[in-house]
């Protein structure tokens, strides 16, 4: 499989296309956060990941509008946790996010509901949100994170923007989630990756040691890549820069059909996760 930093990915029912590696900023300080974007940026990323929980949306946008690459080509994604009390309440709430990364009159490329775990009014509530949002140009597509099978049905009975364009799924060997896996590639979901390196908890696992030795890469070099041949958006996350260079270095090598084989059986189903997996039913 050829890939290069900077593919991009067809979003069902848009013209726009997401970059096939992006960068996470979970937890990123606000002081840091601007030095790692621009490092992100100087080493070839176009895709970065924020979140209003982050805290650190004004500090993508300060990082964003002093580095040397033109907006336009730089990928945005913001997403929202919980409804704001009212319709009218949440849509500002997204406003204030898109202008804390865009200023007044940006926009951020993709916006996701963070959460299923508002119920379905809460969910409804802040899809109508957000389409309000992409009919506003505000933002050009909208998706959801740690949705499930059943979760994605409901929202037919009443979404405009059917399917999601994005499900953002914590994803590494250790929690491969197939059912919505597999859902989402039925139904042209595009799927991202967020935690793909484990947060480097697994880095000493033996398996895990032992395929990257067979490459010559670091364990996080084999996951992000791990992510890559499996279709998915992987998000790496780390502030230190050397790492920020080392995760993008990943499109010179291919791991075997066998070395995949090896990875996809550590699969320890939602037992895995170490931040959710998704309910399907």
């Amino acid at each position: 499989m050829s890939y290069k930093i900077n593919d991009r990915v067809s979003l069902p029912n848009s013209a726009d296309r997401i970059p096939r590696l992006g960068f996470g900023v979970y937890r990123s300080p606000p002081d840091q956060c601007v030095k790692s974007v621009h490092k992100a940026l100087d080493v070839g990323y176009r895709h970065i990941d924020t979140a209003q929980l982050y805290g650190n949306e004004a500090e993508v946008g300060e990082a964003l509008r002093t580095a040397s690459v033109p907006r336009e080509e730089v990928f945005v994604t913001s997403k929202i946790l919980v409804p704001a009390g009212s319709p009218e309440a949440t849509y500002e709430k997204l406003v204030e996010s898109v202008e804390k990364v865009g200023g007044p009159g940006g926009y951020v490329d993709l916006f996701l509901i963070h959460s299923s775990k508002s119920g379905s009014a809460g969910r409804k509530h802040l899809w109508q949100a957000l389409e309000k949002l992409r009919d506003a140009g505000k933002t050009k597509s909208i998706g959801v994170s740690n949705f499930g099978v059943q979760q994605i049905e409901e929202m037919r009975a009443y979404a405009k923007v059917w399917p999601p364009q994005v499900n953002q799924l914590e994803l590494h060997p250790w929690c491969q989630q197939r059912e919505i896996n597999d859902y989402c590639r039925e139904n042209g979901i595009v799927v991202e990756a967020y935690s793909p390196i484990v947060r480097n908890y697994k880095a000493n696992n033996p398996t895990l040691v032992e395929v990257s030795q067979h490459y010559n890469k670091t364990t996080q070099q084999v996951l992000i890549r791990y992510a890559l041949q499996k279709g998915w958006v992987p998000l790496p996350k780390t502030d230190n820069a050397d790492r920020i260079a080392a995760n993008a270095d990943i499109f010179d090598f291919n791991i075997s059909a066998e070395d995949m084989f090896t990875l996809d059986a550590l699969d320890q189903g939602a037992e895995g996760a170490i931040v959710e997996a998704v309910v399907n039913e």
